[in-house]
């Protein structure tokens, strides 16, 4: 083949020799670029198309833990993680919120965009609050887990 300069032409301007041809097996293919591995390859750990990052059932990587047994720590860790990132994005997008409604006032001419941005950005926060909140019960309910799995038992009188 002769040197080819290839041109980029922005996200969406696609070539057709860069597609892959139809009725193409997966295999490598010095001309296409295109590996062995095929996109639709369906994964053994979820079930969706390309998703190879995950050990599966049998490759759990900890030699001295059971198969099925969940670390509720770390989930409980993960979950608050999330949390703390609803906090976030909860404050910043209030913080947003008031800023457009003091542009609002301060800004006549463009007072009607400066409203408009300012109840998405309480949407946003709003929503963002919510993911929080549910990452919250979401972490209580792996604490409990994590409780009921080390024999710690809850009783519920009430």
């Amino acid at each position: 083949m002769s040197e080819e300069k290839h041109h980029h032409h922005g996200l969406f301007h696609h070539h057709k020799e860069h597609e892959k041809p139809e009725g193409a097996t997966g295999y490598s293919d010095s001309t296409t670029g295109y590996s062995d591995q095929s996109a639709t390859a369906y994964s053994e750990t979820t079930g969706y198309p390309g998703d190879r990052c995950r050990p599966s059932e049998t490759e759990s990587g900890d030699y001295g833990r059971k198969e099925e047994e969940v670390d509720y720590k770390k989930e409980e860790k993960h979950h608050k993680h999330l949390e703390h990132l609803g906090e976030l994005g909860t404050a910043g997008a209030g913080a947003f919120a008031l800023l457009e409604k003091h542009k609002a006032e301060k800004d006549p001419e463009h007072a009607h965009r400066h409203k408009i941005e300012e109840e998405i950005a309480a949407a946003a926060a709003v929503g963002s609050g919510g993911f929080a909140f549910h990452e919250h019960h979401e972490k209580k309910e792996a604490k409990e887990e994590d409780e009921e799995a080390h024999g710690k038992k809850h009783h519920h009188l009430f």
